[in-house]
């Protein structure tokens, strides 16, 4: 069984920073990309960065320049570095893999949701 668990949100003021990590475990055989999505109140989730197998990064336009993507291969284990943060960056954040099983299988699976707030 593949888990995804995420860390590090919570209440921060605007201009802050967060670090959001998450790790993922069980019959992993490949990764193809690891991403965060964000979903505020009565909007649909959105993607906010991903990373591939390789490195490769993509980012939302409204979190360029402000927020990083990296991941520990050796670790499974994907990070959002978020900085200069927004009250509009407020949301729930999930993490999203997408991969290959032990068994050949495509994988993908969600966290279970961190809450960022951005508050004065």
């Amino acid at each position: 069984q593949v888990q995804l668990v995420e860390s590090g949100g919570g209440l921060v003021q605007p201009g802050g920073s967060l670090r959001l990590s998450c790790a993922a475990s069980g019959s992993i055989f490949s990764i193809n990309a690891m991403g965060w999505y964000r979903q505020a109140p009565g909007k649909e989730r959105e993607l906010v960065a991903v990373i591939t197998g390789g490195g490769s990064t993509n980012y939302a336009d409204s979190v360029k320049g402000r927020f990083t993507i990296s991941k520990d291969n050796a670790k499974n284990t994907v990070y959002l570095q978020m900085n200069s943060l927004k009250p509009e960056d407020t949301a729930v954040y999930y993490c999203n893999l997408d991969g290959v099983g032990s068994m050949g299988r495509h994988l993908e699976r969600w966290g279970q949701g961190t809450l960022v707030s951005v508050s004065s």
